[in-house]
């Protein structure tokens, strides 16, 4: 399948081409000095992929394997954007609104006193259950998520904070979308979000069999060079999952594409996925200055990504970030977003996870290279 964007020299692009080497450079080092055993980064802009480069290993120990440009890396919670926009999608197809409730199409969800939750206040954290997991049995067992997902407990009046949901939110998203397609999530996201953009093989949300072998593998570093496995991720069923708030696998280009897609009001190529004013109101912020009593910091927070917003500075998309570049990270190892204002796309991918404040630091950098590298 031929990639979707064509590539071009950065600076016909209007980027600053020794900006965009320091970039690559600063991962190198990074590589080198045993941060992570391997990356991928891409930059695109206005239609076009003006860089992919990838760095060091995907795989490391008995079974080495290089990082490649098509090597699939662990979204972690960048999976969360593409999940929103299965939503989005329903939404456009008047499937849903997004003031209904969550129980208004999943009954059974109102279930300890979680009946009044929008589909705004679940996407944007709100929801008052950050606390609720389902088990691995319910991964393949689409009628026992359903049933935990509907058993997760109410931890605090819905609206009445914002409060990170690492994987509760999305699981309630995915059997949300299962309830209104009769459709596993994995293939919905699949067949109306990432195929129809060309993108097929560059992001998956479930990896089939026959695709995990391109998959990286995720580390826990100890600081010293060593990589230890992490589990459940490392494993096949974790690949095969498609965790919809954590356990999407990519390429850096293919997120980049899939950035410019959402950068430019909906549109790929001759393809139009959504519409402009989908993403403009999905992407607003819908969350003011409040803090997310997760982090400690304003979220700026949308239907899905956060935005960069007037804060004197920004945990995730940089601080020299226009106010309305958009957004998310994955869990200590990478981070994704869109400037609508220059057209600029960027994806950062790697295979160690770092503490919160290591992988803010790193990443800081990398991004503040791509914004100061738009010059035109």
């Amino acid at each position: 399948m031929t990639f979707p964007l064509p590539s071009a020299e950065p600076a016909a692009l209007g980027l600053d081409p020794a900006k965009l080497q320091r970039l690559c450079d600063r991962i190198e080092r990074d590589v080198a000095s045993g941060l992570h055993p391997g990356a991928q980064v891409a930059v695109a802009r206005h239609g076009k992929l003006a860089l992919a480069r990838s760095f060091g290993q995907a795989r490391v120990g008995h079974a080495p394997m290089r990082a490649e440009d098509s090597t699939l890396f662990l979204l972690y919670s960048n999976t969360k954007v593409i999940t929103a926009a299965a939503i989005w999608l329903l939404a456009e197809e008047g499937a849903l609104r997004y003031g209904d409730r969550v129980s208004d199409h999943v009954p059974g969800f109102e279930k300890h006193h979680k009946g009044d939750i929008t589909i705004i206040q679940l996407l944007t954290h709100q929801g008052g259950f950050p606390s609720s997991a389902t088990t691995p049995e319910a991964w393949g067992d689409h009628d026992l998520l359903r049933r935990q997902v509907c058993d997760f407990q109410l931890e605090w009046a819905p609206g009445s904070r914002v409060q990170y949901h690492p994987s509760a939110a999305h699981w309630t998203a995915a059997v949300l979308i299962e309830a209104l397609t009769r459709q596993d999530f994995r293939t919905f996201i699949r067949d109306r979000i990432v195929a129809p953009l060309g993108l097929a093989n560059e992001i998956m949300v479930g990896v089939p069999e026959a695709s995990q072998s391109h998959c990286a593998e995720m580390y826990d570093p100890d600081g010293k060079g060593s990589m230890t496995p992490r589990q459940p991720e490392c494993s096949a069923a974790h690949r095969a999952a498609g965790v919809p708030g954590g356990g999407g696998y990519a390429t850096a280009r293919g997120m980049a594409a899939f950035y410019q897609a959402l950068g430019n009001g909906g549109r790929l190529g001759n393809v139009r996925l959504l519409s402009p004013r989908t993403l403009a109101y999905v992407t607003r912020n819908f969350t003011g200055d409040r803090v997310d009593m997760h982090n400690g910091a304003p979220p700026h927070r949308g239907l899905g990504p956060s935005t960069r917003g007037l804060s004197e500075t920004s945990r995730g998309l940089g601080t020299l970030a226009h106010p309305s570049t958009f957004g998310h990270g994955g869990a200590g190892s990478s981070y994704c977003w869109a400037d609508p204002t220059s057209g600029v796309s960027f994806a950062f991918l790697s295979n160690a996870r770092l503490s919160n404040e290591g992988h803010d630091t790193r990443t800081e950098v990398l991004r503040n290279f791509v914004h100061a590298a738009i010059v035109d």
